[in-house]
């Protein structure tokens, strides 16, 4: 055994995960968005997050870009360093979880492979995959940073979509059409969603 697993030992809390769900009002989960880049992951986490909070929810957006300039600072965008920042994400977003928090990721997070290794950390139904569901050309189109015409260039190495994969979900919890829909409906989409599985069940109603 090594040093670390001799002297590292799991502590019990007494103030437990129900315990804290009990006292916020609603279950708590993680919603994987993923998508290309500029598929709507952020927009969306950030008014869904918005909209939860005015029920009364206690939430945490895991935002892409935010996390590498502090977690993830020294990683690039290597398939490599891209399976590490999710690895990473995974376990912040477990934690919050465990605290009783609704835990929105808004990463691309290309590879199956790595999205499901951020499932395997989480207990069946934790862990909600969403697709966020735009054809690259609108995607394009919506590219204030011009980072898909420099990818084209070949200025941006690897870059999802363009030069390095992106493999869609095979089968997610959710899809939402965010290159189709308005903002409004895809976040009353997810809303939707979450009463359907009762994580909402005990929210507060949005105030006036």
């Amino acid at each position: 055994m090594t040093e670390k697993g001799s002297n590292t030992v799991w502590h019990e809390a007494t103030v437990t995960r129900v315990r804290r769900e009990r006292l916020l009002g609603h279950r708590s989960v993680v919603l994987w968005f993923t998508g290309l880049s500029g598929a709507g992951k952020s927009t969306l986490a950030h008014a869904l997050e918005e909209a939860l909070f005015q029920r009364g929810c206690h939430t945490l957006v895991l935002d892409g870009d935010n996390v590498r300039h502090g977690l993830c600072a020294d990683l690039g965008f290597s398939l490599e360093d891209r399976s590490e920042n999710i690895r990473r994400i995974g376990q912040v977003a477990k934690l919050f979880v465990e605290a009783g928090v609704i835990v929105t990721t808004a990463f691309i997070s290309p590879l199956r492979s790595d999205r499901n290794l951020a499932r395997d950390l989480f207990p069946h139904g934790d862990f909600v995959e969403v697709y966020c569901e735009a054809a690259l050309d609108v995607c394009e189109q919506r590219d204030t940073k011009g980072l898909y015409q420099r990818a084209r260039a070949g200025e941006v190495k690897e870059f999802t979509g363009i030069s390095s994969p992106y493999e869609p979900p095979g089968n997610p919890e959710l899809v939402v059409k965010t290159g189709e829909l308005p903002l409004r409906e895809c976040v009353d989409q997810v809303i939707a969603f979450l009463g359907q599985r009762g994580i909402l069940v005990d929210a507060r109603a949005p105030g006036p």
